[in-house]
């Protein structure tokens, strides 16, 4: 039998799935892709929270239903930072990071349509969870170097120590665990 954290988002109750990072420490996984319900509730919750903004953007992939929500229910636009670069990603841009939740180091690119849609618009960085907070520094970098910006860091969980951040707005604190 899997062990799960059971924890309640925005009114939504769920049981995450513990994963384990290394032999001295699991992560409860949060899975959005499929969970409409706590895609809307979630994305309407953190929007109450949220500044004033006129674009939403995210890095590929978990982030993106709850930016979609977001842009959906809120300013109607959004931009998805993509880890490769596509054949239609003209001029993009990049910066490398590093994810409690990726093995590796990566990369996040924006092509030039995108990045020039943020300049000089007020811009709200969402993601699912914010942990080490390597993602979203490279999501600021991104959106300084597009000269966008930026009014709010928001995600739906805090992972450990990013809980005491003062500088991003969550819905609910989750906690990491020791072996």
């Amino acid at each position: 039998m899997s062990r799960v954290y059971k924890m309640t988002i925005a009114g939504c109750e769920r049981e995450l799935p513990l994963c384990p990072v290394d032999d001295k420490l699991d992560i409860a996984a949060f899975i959005m892709f499929g969970d409409v319900e706590l895609t809307e509730k979630t994305a309407a919750a953190l929007l109450e929270k949220c500044p004033e903004h006129d674009i939403v953007i995210t890095a590929e992939a978990k982030g993106i239903p709850l930016c979609y929500e977001m842009a959906r229910q809120g300013c109607r636009k959004y931009v998805v930072a993509r880890k490769s670069v596509k054949l239609y990603m003209r001029n993009p841009i990049k910066v490398e990071v590093k994810s409690i939740t990726t093995s590796q180091q990566q990369v996040l690119y924006l092509a030039e349509d995108d990045y020039r849609s943020l300049k000089d618009k007020r811009v709200l960085i969402v993601d699912d969870v914010i942990s080490t907070g390597e993602s979203l520094a490279a999501l600021e970098k991104l959106v300084q170097e597009a000269g966008g910006n930026i009014v709010g860091c928001a995600s739906v969980l805090a992972e450990g120590d990013a809980a005491k951040r003062k500088d991003i707005l969550f819905l609910e604190p989750l906690p990491l665990f020791s072996k």
